[in-house]
């Protein structure tokens, strides 16, 4: 209790909370931990690896004081008051138990889990420990998706009936961990999962049914194109994700009164200005749309700083256990309806 007692004094003195990365995976070396090293409440002290000579090659690259050789030595280190999660998908429950077990803080990558059940089992440990547990939807903290919230609240586009969306990108190597079926790989689970959650956010409700195809790749197995209708009780939400489809991904609110799209809604670009049309519909040529720029940010240095806060201030983290649960019955749904093919019901 005294180690955990005075991190806490220097957590609040610093008022940066204490980072550990758990795994060299490539989102973490290449986007989410320089983007924390720059966070105004984040800093990142140590990361792990199974091989001791790669996060120390990784700590050396990125600036990072601390390297382990193994993912329990992490979670072991007293000095840390948070682990951010990127393993493979299989592992995100099963390490995020351990952290939360080991007193600390946990944002775990997306999906949170497998199935609904894993990401249920969250809520005890999450109770047992005192913890804070997040999903890493980074979306949630962009300005761009921030200002989308604002803008339907104030009615701009009307009642908002319906989202379209795509996700897409082209990968067929075997050795990818997206395109193990074991590893929680597949369009659904690594993309779609960002239109389930965006579709839940705008409409701020849970899909009462889903119906879904998916075609999976002959070899490979795993979903390679899923598309879903969401029905909600204000409306609908369809889009498709693809795994092998040329890179592509945007999005459409529409309301009865106008239109919102997102130019380019979960890789929001690092190094250029983000924009967001605002359309009421009145000239098909496009001459009615309004645009909305937002500064150059990083949304994974805002989602990082976003958790941090929550945790410093004891708030609620962006997104929680009980979202996430939501959002896994939704895909989990889309799952089944797709062996079905009938429209099935997310679990409540």
């Amino acid at each position: 209790m005294r180690g955990v007692a005075l991190g806490l004094i220097i957590m609040i003195m610093s008022n940066k909370l204490r980072w550990g990365v758990l795994s060299t995976a490539d989102i973490g070396l290449q986007k989410v931990i320089p983007a924390m090293q720059q966070g105004q409440y984040t800093r990142v002290d140590a990361i792990a690896s199974r091989s001791l000579a790669k996060a120390q090659h990784a700590a050396t690259a990125l600036g990072i004081p601390t390297a382990y050789g193994s993912y329990e030595e992490l979670l072991a280190d007293p000095n840390l008051d948070a682990i951010y999660n990127p393993l493979p998908n299989q592992f995100h429950v099963p390490w995020t138990i351990k952290a939360a077990e080991a007193g600390k803080h946990v944002l775990c990558e997306k999906p949170i889990s497998l199935t609904v059940a894993e990401a249920q089992s969250l809520l005890a440990v999450r109770t047992r420990t005192g913890v804070k547990i997040g999903e890493a939807f980074m979306i949630r903290s962009c300005p761009q998706w921030l200002r989308l919230r604002e803008l339907l609240d104030q009615g701009r586009v009307g009642e908002l009936r319906s989202i379209v969306g795509v996700f897409s990108y082209f990968n067929i190597d075997p050795a990818n961990i997206r395109n193990q079926v074991e590893c929680g790989g597949g369009a659904l689970l690594d993309i779609g999962c960002y239109l389930i959650h965006a579709s839940r956010y705008a409409f701020a409700q849970q899909p009462t049914r889903v119906v879904a195809c998916v075609d999976r790749d002959p070899q490979m197995h795993i979903d390679r194109l899923t598309s879903a209708i969401l029905d909600f009780p204000g409306g609908q939400s369809i889009f498709t994700c693809s795994t092998q489809l040329v890179p592509y991904q945007r999005i459409h609110f529409f309301g009865t009164h106008g239109r919102i799209e997102i130019e380019i809604p979960f890789n929001a670009p690092m190094d250029r200005p983000i924009r967001l049309f605002i359309d009421d519909g009145s000239n098909l040529f496009g001459s009615s749309i309004t645009t909305e720029t937002f500064p150059v940010c990083d949304q994974y240095t805002l989602q990082g700083d976003a958790f941090s806060k929550a945790v410093l201030e004891n708030t609620e983290v962006p997104v929680s256990v009980e979202d996430a649960i939501k959002n896994m019955a939704v895909i989990e749904a889309i799952f089944n309806s797709a062996k079905s093919g009938q429209w099935e019901f997310p679990q409540r």
